[in-house]
């Protein structure tokens, strides 16, 4: 027999109100044994119900409304009750449920059945966690889009792609006397060119992506007390780092994030580097080394009141490869240095400059060839699956050279397989079941 599930669907805690969700065919025969109100037998779908939450000691005047399968989230019969606020209340609700019949559901269940039943794609799934996981304007836009289809759109129009190249070539192996089988190889190389470099496009918005949903790893980087620190200070706008005119006083690496132009930027303070023969300081000053590779941009900050030191020559050279930005602090004081690269001359005391160095950042990092506003791919199963797509193109284009056109075939349908695996048209049920084990109770 077929389960029915309930859960807590909002967090635990004091608050206005609390969601208990129930989905299966005994869902509303559940709900009449502990919700009382008029109309009882004649629950009509779709419709907000008040009255009383009713079951041995458990008492609360709450609502509940009931979606008759398929016009539901999990395309089953679900039953919603909608009572206050409070984790005690919201338990015992829930624990009166289990006791009536349902089963307590497993992480992600209402989402896995909604995706078995046709309501969800995998893509659309993942794009529900993204949403709930935002912590950034981008990053909520990303899963928005993902979420409302926009990639299952392209995916689908993919496909639709490689069934008409598949049926063309069926034509030509069914009905051999035609001999049309050159012309043929050549429609569909052609069409795969077009859909590779499609790919390829998708796949360019991946670096992009990658920041929107973790942010961009910005590392601050200077000999001691050039206004490292400082400089964390005012680009966050709060005292976090410790602020001394003791040099070394940053033992180790200090991470703050903020929003700017709704993306997450990880500011990462980090120890001066210079010879030292401090333990501590020793191991401080590796991990800012460290930063210096991980980092998708490195400020890399100099005291404008002095001449250049050697120190400051080590790290022109040590960053000469990566993406950075050299910042010329203390302009307050003096105006020494000048250099043939791209510098900003700013004063962490007085701020001057600060949002410069925001928007600098931004315009370096942030490829301008990709439209932020448009669909990101910034999930790591969806990039795997469009590099599956795009080597197993490259291989049917080469081969379209060559091969018989049974072959070709085979390597469309493999394409298709490879894009089918975004939306869980052939994804793996172990791949499945994990997707779904990282969404929360009741989701």
């Amino acid at each position: 027999m077929e389960k029915t599930i309930a859960c807590i669907s909002t967090p635990l805690g004091t608050g206005a109100i609390s969601i208990i969700r129930i989905s299966g065919p005994e869902c509303l025969n559940i709900a009449k044994k502990v919700f009382f109100c008029k109309n009882k037998d004649n629950i009509v779908p779709r419709y907000l119900y008040l009255g009383d939450f009713l079951y041995k000691n458990i008492n609360d005047k709450c609502l509940m409304v009931h979606f008759k399968a398929p016009l539901s989230y999990t395309g089953e019969d679900m039953v919603e009750f909608q009572c206050h606020g409070g984790e005690f209340l919201a338990e015992n609700i829930l624990k009166s449920l289990l006791e009536c019949g349902a089963v307590l559901a497993e992480n992600g269940e209402f989402s896995k059945i909604a995706f078995m039943n046709g309501k969800l794609t995998l893509d659309k799934a993942e794009g529900i966690i993204d949403v709930i996981n935002a912590t950034s304007e981008a990053e909520l836009k990303a899963g928005y889009k993902i979420l409302k289809g926009e990639l299952k759109q392209t995916v689908n129009k993919m496909q639709d792609k490689l069934t008409e190249y598949l049926a063309r070539i069926d034509v030509d192996l069914d009905y051999p006397e035609h001999d049309d089988e050159h012309a043929t190889t050549v429609y569909v190389k052609n069409g795969l060119t077009k859909l590779k470099q499609e790919i390829e496009r998708l796949l360019k918005t991946a670096t992009t992506g990658k920041m929107v949903k973790h942010g961009i790893n910005i590392a601050i980087i200077g000999k001691p007390n050039v206004g490292k620190s400082s400089i964390l200070n005012a680009l966050i706008g709060e005292e976090r780092a410790i602020v001394t005119n003791i040099a070394g006083t940053t033992r180790d690496t200090i991470v703050e994030t903020i929003n700017f132009n709704g993306m997450k930027f990880n500011f990462i303070d980090t120890a001066g580097i210079r010879e030292s023969e401090d333990l501590v300081e020793k191991i401080g000053i590796e991990r800012s080394k460290q930063s210096i590779k991980e980092a998708d941009i490195v400020l890399v900050v100099f005291d404008n009141s002095e001449t250049l030191s050697k120190e400051d020559e080590k790290l022109l050279e040590l960053t000469k490869n990566e993406k950075r930005i050299l910042i010329l602090n203390k302009t307050d004081i003096g105006k020494n240095l000048k250099f043939d690269e791209c510098f900003l001359e700013i004063s962490a005391l007085t701020k001057h400059n600060i949002e410069k160095v925001k928007e600098a950042i931004y315009e370096k990092v942030i490829d301008k060839k990709v439209d932020i506003s448009g669909l990101i791919i910034t999930n790591i199963r969806h990039i795997n699956n469009l590099n599956l797509a795009d080597e197993a193109l490259e291989e049917a284009i080469s081969k379209c050279n060559f091969e018989s056109i049974d072959i070709i075939a085979f390597l469309v349908r493999q394409i298709w397989e490879a894009l089918g695996k975004i939306t869980g048209e052939t994804e793996y049920e172990s791949v499945i079941d994990e997707i779904f084990s990282k969404f929360c109770l009741g989701k």
